[in-house]
């Protein structure tokens, strides 16, 4: 399966530079953090392996696990962060928005209401929770609530 790649991450995707949604969810889902440094740091086959790496079973999500631990050995000489359970957890989206999001989302000029949330796929609840669920959030935000066919909020 293609890694899943958002039109607002275009300009990331040719060059990797920054850790892309889907390879930020995949590191959710094993439980393991990577900084911005020590992606950059990686060798641009490492970066790619990691983005393409399928993690639909649990044999899956050990082979990442392995594969990132020892890159990251091999480069830094130390394991990568290991995520806490609540951390973990957001690789699987709520079921309905979080309060934050949805105010992030009005103040960007969108409707981010429980039945649009319904009718995104996990991916796209994802990306919107790690952008929007923080005090100031991220500047790609708009463009992501717009790719996502998210309603304009016709009060503002």
């Amino acid at each position: 399966k293609m890694i899943r790649k958002f039109k607002f991450e275009d300009e990331m995707h040719e060059s990797l530079q920054c850790v892309p949604m889907a390879v930020r969810r995949k590191l959710d889902h094993v439980g393991l953090k990577i900084g911005l440094e020590q992606w950059k740091s990686l060798d641009r086959g490492e970066r790619l392996a990691i983005c393409h790496f399928p993690v639909d079973s649990a044999e899956e999500c050990d082979g990442l696990s392995v594969f990132i631990r020892e890159a990251m050995k091999r480069r830094f000489g130390v394991e990568p962060k290991t995520l806490t359970d609540a951390q973990r957890a957001s690789a699987e989206p709520p079921s309905s928005p979080p309060g934050r999001v949805v105010a992030n989302a009005r103040a960007a000029g969108f409707d981010l209401s429980a039945e649009v949330w319904s009718q995104l796929d996990p991916d796209e609840r994802f990306a919107l929770l790690k952008m929007g669920d923080a005090e100031t959030p991220s500047h790609n935000l708009a463009a992501a609530l717009k790719e996502f066919k998210v309603p304009r909020d016709r009060a503002s």
